[in-house]
């Protein structure tokens, strides 16, 4: 079957041509982050999550829910390659609020997207400081975003993707471009989703991209962070509390979320103080 691409630019508000040009890349990325809300709702409350094609277009655009790094970059891989650009998935290992020397799973999907000959990293999954824009493969200088400054440096056998918040730089994964396959996406989600120490599994996480600035819930903990490095906490105090932010602020349909379970799994990881 093919892809709904009227229905998907539908939700995340693109009007125009659409051209496999670095202009309409840059447009869907900046509107799918501002739409589509990273969020693990699934994974939390112990429900599959499926990266079929058109799983993923019925959870993410029909039924207006988010979902992490598998489920974004997959359809959005998806929405590429319906639209004419020649775009593969690849693999990275986060570091993100780790040491550098650390060696963590193959946990995060990202895109690779070539256009009129130069390569640039795509990337719609990655939460709380996921890129606004492709950014360059090759280029060894920060480069701008509609948010943060962002700069890919190569090594020998990888690449690493570093952010500037403030003053300092801080890497969030590294990566290289080996072919990938759906069983690879395949078993580092079934990891992700499933895996008893998975963060996924045991903490409350959703981040939505605005123009200015990035809204995110760490279980009770809801920061809005600003591109200067600056930001805003607040400790939320009660569920329904909770249950509104993630339908207003996070534009998450939570329809089909049980909210008593949704209650009764923060309780039982002691996630929510109230």
């Amino acid at each position: 079957m093919t892809l709904d691409i009227e229905a998907y630019l539908q939700r995340i508000g693109y009007q125009g041509e659409k051209p496999p040009t670095l202009t309409t890349l840059q447009a869907l990325q900046r509107l799918h982050l501002q739409a589509i809300t990273f969020e693990n709702l699934n994974p939390l409350l112990g429900l599959p999550v499926s990266l079929d094609r058109h799983a993923l277009m019925d959870k993410l655009v029909h039924q207006r829910r988010g979902g992490y790094c598998f489920e974004n970059n997959l359809l959005f891989l998806d929405v590429l390659t319906t639209l004419g650009f020649q775009a593969r998935g690849i693999t990275g290992r986060v570091y993100w609020n780790q040491p550098d020397d650390a060696w963590p799973a193959r946990s995060h999907m990202l895109l690779l997207v070539t256009i009129d000959g130069e390569d640039y990293l795509s990337d719609v999954g990655f939460g709380g400081m996921t890129p606004t824009a492709p950014l360059k493969l090759h280029a060894r200088h920060p480069q701008s975003t509609p948010l943060e400054p962002f700069r890919v440096d190569a090594d020998q056998d990888h690449y690493s993707l570093w952010v500037q918040l403030g003053e300092q730089w801080r890497l969030l994964y590294r990566f290289d471009l080996m072919q990938q396959g759906a069983v690879d996406f395949e078993m580092a989600n079934w990891y992700v989703a499933c895996h008893p120490q998975s963060k996924f599994v045991n903490n409350l996480i959703a981040v939505r991209t605005g123009e200015d600035r990035r809204h995110t819930l760490l279980n009770d903990l809801y920061t809005v962070r600003f591109p200067d490095g600056s930001s805003e906490k607040h400790t939320l105090t009660s569920v329904a509390a909770l249950w509104e932010l993630l339908k207003g602020v996070f534009a998450i349909n939570m329809a089909g979320i049980e909210r008593e379970k949704l209650e009764k799994v923060l309780k039982e990881k002691s996630l929510f103080q109230q």
